[in-house]
């Protein structure tokens, strides 16, 4: 994925993209590495990621795969602004429809 995938870097995250099968359902995997901290931050970073997605989930064009991988930086962030900004990476990269 990271190889055939765009990626759009976030100082709170990481957006990669790459077009699944044509026709296919868009499909979004959240990856929160040891960096982000301990077993408590990683699975609050997933949750918060997860929940902006799925807000956005809508939106977004079909037969797409996503992965979003946390930063550490996402920790200080609210809900809220992790949901803006994802929908602005998610404009930078032009998949919204």
């Amino acid at each position: 994925m990271r190889q055939k995938g765009k990626s759009f870097p976030h100082p709170q995250f990481v957006l990669i993209v790459s077009s699944g099968a044509p026709g296919a359902e868009t499909l979004v995997g959240v990856i929160s590495t040891k960096s982000v901290g301990g077993a408590v931050e990683r699975n609050r970073s997933k949750r918060l990621l997860r929940e902006a997605a799925i807000c956005l989930f809508p939106r977004i064009r079909p037969g797409l795969h996503l992965v979003l991988i946390a930063r550490k930086k996402i920790l200080d962030s609210d809900s809220g602004e992790i949901a803006r900004e994802l929908e602005r990476a998610c404009g930078k990269a032009g998949i919204l429809l």
